[in-house]
């Protein structure tokens, strides 16, 4: 199971399709899922809360975050998505690809304007919050995205992009009222990168800090610190919990044995699963499935 199946965890009402590559569900946490691990993929991606609190990180840039707050991540930034302690929260994702927004090879809006902001060569804020100036207003874009979608009347797509357009209108605008600084270092964002999509891919197998470190072309203990200083945990501890998130998804979705789930999700001792899975979750794996 990759980071796809896991996001599609929950049910979701698609409105994607080859023609209008854009897509809006609702989530929550602890409900649906007790979070999104770190990940990046090409769409563009915006997460509205809706009700609660919790962790945001986008591109090691972790944030509490509330009721109202607007996350706006480009395509290719890493970002995740955590419980805080008890609180739940519920929270909207808006995904499209970026050529929802495009005319053609030359259009001037996506060349001059969006393009930078995709790219990450015209900054702006990732977190938005009503401490923004134009804050009030974004939130009305969302509003009408939301609304348009729920109703969906002929040209509803016309709508959407109305309100996208005029939602990156506002920031970008904005942007150039202040300077924004990007406090990231590329170089070991693109190394992270190519780390955690090598355990997103592996993680059902045997994985060592050795193989990361040849994977990096770093030495063992430079691996080791380079990961702790970007994640805040270490490798093995970031590996268990990323397999203990996909377990938790397979003891709610399938009837499959523990056994077999530990097993698939890449342990290979079922007392250490149960025993390190009733640390992080409060509950034994039978229970957690049970409630």
């Amino acid at each position: 199971m990759n980071i796809n199946e896991y996001q599609n965890y929950h049910e979701t009402k698609s409105h994607t399709s080859a023609e209008f590559p854009y897509n809006t569900y609702l989530c929550s946490i602890p409900l649906d899922f007790p979070g999104v691990p770190l990940h990046w993929h090409d769409e563009m991606e915006l997460v509205v809360i809706k009700k609660g609190q919790g962790y945001v990180s986008v591109d090691f840039d972790k944030h509490l975050v509330h009721s109202g707050d607007i996350i706006m991540i480009c395509p290719g930034c890493l970002h995740a998505i955590e419980q805080d302690a008890s609180y739940k929260m519920e929270y909207e994702n808006i995904i499209f690809k970026p050529e929802l927004l495009s005319s053609g090879a030359n259009d001037l809006c996506m060349l001059q304007y969006m393009k930078p902001l995709l790219d990450g060569t015209l900054p702006v804020e990732h977190f938005l919050t009503p401490a923004h100036e134009v804050f009030e207003s974004l939130s009305n874009c969302i509003r009408q995205i939301d609304l348009v979608c729920a109703d969906q009347t002929t040209g509803w797509q016309l709508a959407v992009k109305s309100a996208l357009f005029y939602f990156f209108f506002l920031l970008i605008s904005e942007r150039q009222k202040k300077t924004v600084s990007i406090s990231h270092n590329p170089k070991s964002l693109e190394k992270m990168k190519t780390v955690l999509k090598y355990v997103e891919e592996h993680y059902t197998e045997k994985l060592t800090i050795d193989d990361m470190a040849k994977l990096t072309f770093y030495s063992k203990s430079h691996f080791m610190k380079f990961f702790k200083v970007h994640m805040g945990t270490g490798f093995t501890e970031y590996l268990n919990d990323y397999r203990l998130a996909m377990a938790a998804r397979l003891l709610k979705s399938s009837d499959e044995s523990i056994l077999m789930i530990a097993e698939e999700s890449g342990f290979d001792n079922l007392s250490y699963f149960n025993r390190i899975f009733k640390r992080k979750y409060g509950v034994s794996p039978g229970s957690y499935r049970k409630s």
